[in-house]
């Protein structure tokens, strides 16, 4: 299995890893299946988050009797001290553990930093001195953000948006992170399911030899796919470079990531599907997305606002109503047979 070492943290991993935020949508006895099965194939970084549900949990009660040969990853979304040792306590009960490998500021608007009024960084250096945590990370969406975590000199990994849409910026960032030995955690590899072929998502990532994909793994067959890919890693050839610069033609740019951050919508607009449906819609089954409960989710952007929330929460400063109402004039052209897909 080829490994990845993560920075200064001189953590050595199987390539792929394991990012669980989908197992929060099936049950424990499924989630357990997965996790069960994905550690006894090899993988051995789970990452994971107070803000995903129960996902701890089910890590915990599938894995904590093999604790001791796993790297756990998790984050926190607290912006205040109390917070922190309230998410980090909860984190360590479920999780079922007494200490996390690596934890995280979970996507804060700022980088956190010693000194800077609002006590986090200084109760990361706390936890670390307690022996709860071994290594301070951070994930962001905002490139700037994440540039000056790296460039601090605090933070021993970063976890940012990373696949084969990505810009040339995104590429500096993680050369620059190979650099200055900062660990880089690669989410978004499939670009929040825009990207459908997995092979094609992983051999682009093996480039970076930094870099560590973690693949958001939900049925059965996701993780197989991945599990192939241990022994069997896919390689750069002419077929699937062609694919990938079809896929960035078409895809690159103006496009919503799923990041969810603009997310709760005022007016109940499902905004992380609605502002992405015209590629979700032409990259899988259309059938999925023309149900009777799919259409009611896209008619739900009449009801927009116009509130700006969610271009102001956009880490990717997307113009979100815009968007939306691109994406809906699409729909509704393809429900009327205006547009065949």
């Amino acid at each position: 299995m080829k490994q990845v070492t993560l920075g200064r943290t001189g953590i050595v991993t199987g390539k792929n890893a394991f990012g669980a935020l989908p197992i929060q949508r099936v049950t424990r006895e499924y989630a357990a299946m997965l996790l069960r099965k994905a550690f006894d194939a090899g993988i051995t970084f789970f990452d994971t988050a107070r803000s995903y549900s129960d996902s701890e949990e089910k890590i915990g009660f599938a894995l904590s009797n093999v604790r001791e040969k796993l790297i756990l990853a998790t984050k926190t979304p607290s912006t205040t001290a109390e917070g922190f040792w309230k998410d980090l306590e909860t984190s360590l009960s479920l999780l079922k553990t007494d200490y996390i490998d690596i934890y995280q500021f979970h996507n804060p608007s700022f980088c956190p930093k010693p000194g800077d009024g609002t006590g986090l960084y200084e109760a990361m250096l706390e936890a670390r001195e307690q022996g709860k945590i071994r290594f301070i990370g951070l994930t962001n969406h905002r490139l700037n953000v994440a540039e000056e975590a790296v460039r601090s000199g605090l933070y021993d990994t970063l976890q940012f948006p990373f696949c084969y849409l990505s810009t040339e910026k995104d590429i500096a960032l993680v050369k620059l992170c190979q650099e200055l030995n900062v660990g880089f955690i690669s989410m978004k590899g499939l670009s929040g399911g825009l990207i459908t072929n997995s092979a094609a998502a992983y051999a682009w990532q093996d480039q970076f030899e930094n870099a560590l994909p973690i693949w958001g793994v939900q049925r059965e067959s996701e993780l197989d796919e991945f599990i192939s890919y241990i022994e069997n890693p896919p390689v750069m050839d002419g077929e699937i470079r062609e694919l990938i610069e079809r896929d960035r033609k078409e895809l690159i740019g103006n496009f919503c990531r799923a990041c969810g951050y603009c997310m709760p919508c005022p007016a109940g607009i499902v905004i992380n599907q609605c502002a992405r449906m015209s590629q979700l819609i032409r990259r899988s089954p259309s059938a999925n997305w023309l149900t009777e409960e799919s259409q009611k989710m896209m008619l739900q952007v009449e009801n927009c606002l116009n509130c700006g929330q969610c271009k102001k929460k956009c880490p990717y400063g997307l113009d979100t109503p815009e968007l939306l109402r691109q994406n809906l004039e699409d729909y509704k052209q393809i429900l009327d047979g205006t547009v065949q897909v």
